[in-house]
This record gives structure tokens, sequence and C-alpha cells, in this order.
């Protein structure tokens, strides 16, 4: 006998995940319908594999902390931005992911005016940003979405993922901010905004890119 369990009534402990697989993608819409967008949950889907994590509080603050590093260099140097948080972005058939937050950078003027993510319309981001993150399920998503650049920041570290023939690289440098040490930058600023407040810490960002 099938016993089939409502998804809204499985309880995931924060920073755990669960993982189910030969899920159709028709199965994987239906699922975003009944979890709906109110959740704490991250969704990933590629090739039949879908993850469901639900992440710790303390995984979630330096995502958006790194958020807020990235627009304040990017207004300091006058490059136009869009975030667009954790939208769900999908490949028909093969892949669908939640970041933590992502942007786009390079293609900011492309995707003015969306207000509902096709993937046959817009480009995918130019940058995504994962906390605590080594699923390969994860990477395989991104891979299908052709998503040129992924950060994950995990124990106080950031590591740079670069897209380079369907296969990610990790590299020290970032092509959205190469002339910047960007790795050294985050880990330091991300620890200075918890211990000092982020508004501290953006305040003395802004001198010092001010100064160079």
């Amino acid at each position: 006998m099938t016993v089939t369990i409502p998804i809204q009534a499985i309880e995931i402990a924060p920073g755990s995940q669960i993982a189910i697989h030969n899920l159709s993608w028709r199965d994987f819409e239906q699922l975003l319908t009944d979890l709906g967008e109110k959740r704490h949950t991250r969704i990933t889907y590629y090739r039949g594999t879908l993850e469901i994590m639900s992440p710790l509080a303390l995984n979630e603050r330096p995502h958006r902390i790194i958020a807020y590093i990235i627009t304040t260099i990017l207004e300091i140097q006058g490059r136009n931005w869009e975030d667009f948080g954790s939208t769900t972005f999908k490949r028909p058939d093969i892949a669908g992911i939640e970041p933590d937050t992502c942007f786009y950078i390079e293609n900011a003027d492309q995707v003015k005016g969306c207000t509902r993510m096709d993937l046959d319309i817009y480009p995918p981001p130019d940058l995504a940003i994962e906390s605590d993150v080594t699923s390969k399920t994860t990477f395989d998503a991104y891979t299908a979405l052709g998503v040129p650049q992924v950060w994950i920041y995990s124990n106080h570290q950031l590591k740079i993922y670069v897209l380079d023939s369907n296969n990610y690289v990790e590299s020290i440098f970032s092509p959205t901010f190469p002339d910047l040490p960007i790795r050294e930058f985050i880990s330091q600023l991300v620890q200075k905004a918890i211990n000092n407040g982020t508004s501290q810490m953006l305040r003395e960002l802004r001198t010092l890119l001010n100064q160079l």
C-alpha cells in the first residue's frame, strides 16, 4: 500500500535538508504551488532530484550582509544592478533553483520591468550567492541555468566559482570585481558587520572605496 503524505506536513529542522528522487517536472511544479511563497525553505531541482533545505538563522544573515556589500561597491563604482533575491529560476524539465540571493549586474538593464521571471525571455542572473551550500544538485542546477558566477559563503570564508565550459571552476578573483580582493574583502567585512553592526561597516566601506 502506498501512503501519500502532504508536502506541507513534512517538517524540516533548521540546518537540515531532505532529498526526493525520481520526481517529475510536473510534480516539482505542483510542489512549488503547494508550498506557496511564504515559507522558510529553499528548493533545488535537477533532472528528477529535489532537495528541500531549511537554512539556519545564522546562515541567513551573512548572505544579506554580502548583498549590502555588493550594492555598496556597485553604487560607488556607478554601475547598475538589480537584486532578485530568492526568485525561483526554472529551466523546464531540467532544473529549478531558489538562490539565497542573486544579482543582475552586467545584464541589469535587460531585466528592467521584469515582474515574472522567464528564462526564455530574460538571461539568468549574473551572480548567485549561497550560504553554506555544497550540494552537487545545486551546482548542477546552476550549470543548467547558465549562471556565470556562484559565490558560496561558508565557515567565514567566501569561495568564488566561475562557469567555464559547463563546469564551475573555483577562482581567487571575481570577474564582476576584477580590481578588488573580493574574497578577503567579503570575509573581513561580514565579520566586521556582525561584530560592529552592518551600518557602521558600510559607512567604513564607503569611506575606503572613495579613497581608492
